[in-house]
Formats: structure tokens, sequence, C-alpha cells
């Protein structure tokens, strides 16, 4: 009796195996239209990356706007929730008109053929001068935001903490952490 039921149990087990890997074997093969698809997948979703960075290369004024319609929202939203008093909106304004980027589109970069010619010491003085106008706007805006965090009150400065906390970080163009996106919040 028992080796029926071995004989059996072997036998069903040996059909399922041979089922199951046929079943494996049989299956119809993929046809071209989801292979090209799997394909054009990565090219689709990387369609609009290759968008953003024509743009980004686009026109310099057309940047400069974007970025500058990007800070105006930016700094509305920082205002709404300072909740300034009226006896602060002065410092509120000489903070933003301090902290303002250079009127225009930024300086273009010296074409690099350009800049090749140039002897190692003439590229460094270059270099040197960037750096020196850099540091100067630098100082200013942060004088000009020292200044009015002073004028604001224990909890507005803890809400301007929390909110410009990002600010300066090493991301993409300064945006957030290394993959471009702002951290969580801190908790606690």
């Amino acid at each position: 009796m028992i080796k029926l039921r071995q004989r059996v149990l072997w036998a069903s087990m040996l059909a399922t195996a041979t089922l199951a890997s046929a079943g494996a074997f049989a299956q119809p093969a993929p046809t071209a239209a989801p292979a090209a698809a799997t394909a054009q997948a990565p090219a689709a979703a990387a369609a609009p990356r290759a968008e953003h960075r024509r743009m980004e290369r686009g026109d310099p004024a057309k940047r400069f706007a974007r970025m500058q319609e990007h800070r105006a929202k930016r700094m509305a939203a920082l205002k709404e929730k300072l909740k300034l008093s009226p006896a602060q909106e002065g410092a509120w304004t000489s903070f933003t008109a301090s902290t303002q980027p250079p009127a225009g589109p930024p300086p273009q970069r010296p074409d690099r053929a350009e800049f090749a010619k140039l002897t190692t010491p003439q590229r460094l003085e270059r270099m040197q001068a960037r750096q020196a106008e850099r540091t100067a706007m630098f100082a200013k805006r942060a004088d000009a935001t020292k200044t009015f965090y002073a004028a604001l009150n224990a909890d507005q400065q803890k809400t301007f903490d929390a909110e410009t906390a990002h600010m300066g970080r090493g991301g993409p163009r300064g945006h957030g952490g290394p993959d471009g996106h702002r951290p969580p919040p801190a908790k606690g």
C-alpha cells in the first residue's frame, strides 16, 4: 500500500513539474511591439529632461525672466508666512531690494576658445576678478539679511530659519540636495 501511495505521489509530482516546465516553454514568443515599447520607454522618460536642458541653454533673457518670476513667488510666500507687521514693512522692502539679483541677465561666460588662448596668469586674474564680484554680492546680501532678521520677532525668526534653511545647499544650481529635491523638514 505504501509503495502505491509513493508511486502516485511521485507520478503526480512529476506530472506537475512536466506541465509547469512545458507551460513555461510553450508560451508564445513576445511580439516586436512590446520590445519596441520597452525600448521607447527610456527614450520617452528622457524626453522631458532633454526638453528642460534645451530650455536651459535657450535664450538667457527668458531664463532670467523665469528665475525672477520664481524668486518673486518664493519671496511672496515667505512674506505671507512671516506675517509681518506694518512696522516691519520697511525692513522687508529694504531686504528684498538689497537681495535682488543684478538687473538683466547674468553676464555671458567667456568663449572657451578665447579663454583657452589666455595665459595661465591671465585666466587666473579673470577668475579672481569674478570671484571678487561674487564675494561682494554675497556680503551685500548677507548684511541685508542680518539687518532684516534683527527686525523680526522670535517666532518670525524661527519661521525665517525654517523657510530659508534649504537656501545655499549644494544641489543642482543650489536647489535642494544632490538629487535636486528639498530634504524633508527636520523633526523636533
